[in-house]
């Protein structure tokens, strides 16, 4: 079971150190049930350039903190902003439909 749980934690922090850093993005979409154009927030993915040049335990240690606390912030941001655009969304689809 331990075993296992090692394995889970390395992949995981591989996928983390692998992929870089996390950016919020905003993304404009056509709904068309309340036919408007209504904005929803992303995670991209931009890649480190030091993931290459790192061999030592200390260094990759930096980067898997750095793009974990990455996913963090960038993550409460787009939640933040997602709750924002749907309210926005609701109140402007009630909008259009009294129209």
């Amino acid at each position: 079971m331990l075993l296992r749980y090692r394995i889970v934690v390395a992949l995981t922090a591989g996928a983390l150190v692998a992929s870089g850093c996390f950016v919020p993005r905003q993304v404009e979409y056509y709904d068309a049930d309340c036919n408007i154009v209504s904005r929803k927030m992303v995670l991209d993915n931009v890649q480190t350039a030091g993931v290459v040049n790192c061999g030592n335990r200390e260094c990759l240690a930096v980067i898997f903190g750095v793009a974990v606390a990455s996913m963090i912030v960038s993550g409460s941001i787009v939640v933040v902003g997602n709750t924002v655009y749907w309210l926005e969304k609701q109140g402007r689809c009630v909008e259009s439909k009294l129209r």
